[in-house]
């Protein structure tokens, strides 16, 4: 986690030194248009500066098309910063990730709505006319997508409830994986094999967050009727600490808490540890491993299954 941490670190650092770079060459490009031809490119590439909606001028589609793409770079450069900054944010805030990717795909669906208008304004459509009957249509559509409205209430009660935070294990009908994205509408789930899974918010009733406390990891280890359980428990007993103290990813344990069951061909024991459910499997495949070496190292048979042959004898004609 702390080297995923560092290499989004470093991403947004050069995600940074892009855009400032960009951003100065932009500011030199507007003043550099004041001194090189007065007012008229200067009014043209700064979009905080009104632009003539009507013009006898011949270059006045030109001059039309560089304002939009002006326009346009910098409501997404300014969408960028901010969604960079709520990053930065959510790094540095515990659990503040998933409100800063909530606020993230916020701003990305503001500035596609702002840039639109901006661009309405400079082709000299009037947007308070629009503005007032998007009221009207806000209410027609709305009555339409009302599953758009709850997933976007659901996904705000996620956040400010705490349900679960991006980089969380959780498990959403049978779907267990990691959560990689939080969205205004939908969150993306990962699981072990790379499968992303989107889920409407709205659609998020039940689970199981597996990361809100540690998760314990179990082992079951056969041995032989044959063998001294007492032997058995006194070598678990003097080892398992040392289990502990090799991988430091185990919180609480190694501990040996009895015998299971007992089963046709083998007498079950329960080993388990606490530990991070990201860490799980891993921790289990360890114990095992350190499990079968010491059983090895003390003659402690773990029997397996086999196959009994009797040959029958025919009688004698």
């Amino acid at each position: 986690m702390p080297k995923i941490k560092k290499n989004k670190k470093a991403m947004i650092t050069i995600h940074c030194i892009i855009i400032a770079i960009i951003v100065c060459a932009y500011v030199l490009l507007i003043v550099g248009s004041y001194f090189w031809n007065g007012e008229h490119w200067y009014q043209v590439f700064n979009p905080f500066v009104t632009f003539p909606t009507e013009s006898t001028s011949p270059d006045y589609v030109l001059d039309m098309f560089v304002r939009i793409v002006s326009l346009s770079f910098v409501v997404i450069t300014i969408t960028h910063v901010v969604r960079l900054i709520l990053k930065i944010i959510g790094l540095r805030i515990k659990r503040g990730q998933s409100l800063a990717s909530l606020l993230s795909s916020f701003s990305k669906y503001l500035g596609a709505i702002v840039l639109i208008f901006s661009i309405l304004g400079t082709l000299g459509i009037d947007t308070t006319v629009l503005l007032a009957s998007a009221g009207i249509l806000s209410l027609i559509v709305g009555l339409g997508a009302q599953p758009l409205i709850e997933d976007i209430f659901a996904g705000i009660f996620i956040v400010f409830e705490h349900t679960f935070d991006i980089g969380d294990i959780i498990v959403v009908d049978g779907f267990r994986g990691t959560v990689k994205e939080m969205g205004i509408r939908t969150t993306k789930i990962e699981d072990a094999g790379g499968d992303i899974k989107v889920i409407n918010n709205s659609d998020i009733r039940t689970l199981i967050n597996m990361t809100s406390k540690l998760s314990t990891a179990i082992c079951d280890i056969s041995i032989s009727y044959t063998d001294n359980i007492e032997k058995v428990e006194k070598v678990l007993n003097e080892n398992l600490p040392k289990i502990k103290e090799k991988y430091k990813y185990i919180a609480k344990g190694p501990t040996y808490v009895g015998i299971q069951s007992l089963s046709d061909s083998a007498v079950i024991l329960r080993v388990i540890a606490e530990c991070n459910e990201t860490m799980r499997y891993q921790v289990q495949r360890d114990i095992n491993r350190e499990i079968k070496m010491l059983f090895d190292k003390n003659n402690i048979t773990i029997p397996y299954p086999q196959i009994v042959v009797h040959a029958a004898k025919k009688d004698d004609e």
